[in-house]
C-alpha cells in the first residue's frame, strides 16, 4: 500500500538528490561548440574544423564526445588564444 505524503520533508538518507547546480568545486566547465569557437575567434567554422583535422592538431584543444559531437572548454580556448598572442611585429628574413 502506498505511503501517504505528509507535510514534513523526507529524512536525509531517503531524500532524492538535488537537481540544482553541482556543489562548488564540481562545476562543469563552460563548453563551446565549433560554431561558437569560430565566432569567438572571428573565423569561419571550417577553419576550426580544418585546424582540428591537422596532424598534429593546430587549433585549441577539443573534446570529441562522438564522431559528430566536438566541444571546447572555454578556459582552454582562452589559454590557447593567450599563447598565440603576439606583442611585436614578425621579424623579416634578412633584416
Amino acid at each position: 500500500m502506498p505511503q501517504k505524503l505528509s507535510g514534513s520533508p523526507a529524512p536525509a538518507d531517503t531524500a532524492r538528490p538535488s537537481t540544482g547546480p553541482p556543489p562548488i568545486g564540481l562545476q562543469m566547465p563552460a563548453l563551446l561548440n565549433t560554431r561558437e569557437v569560430a565566432r569567438l575567434l572571428r573565423v569561419d567554422p571550417s577553419s576550426v574544423r580544418r585546424w582540428r583535422a591537422e596532424r598534429p592538431p593546430q587549433g585549441p584543444p577539443f573534446i570529441r564526445l562522438s564522431q559528430r559531437v566536438v566541444l571546447y572548454d572555454a578556459a582552454e580556448v582562452r589559454q590557447w588564444l593567450n599563447k598565440h598572442h603576439s606583442t611585436q611585429a614578425p621579424q623579416r628574413k634578412g633584416a
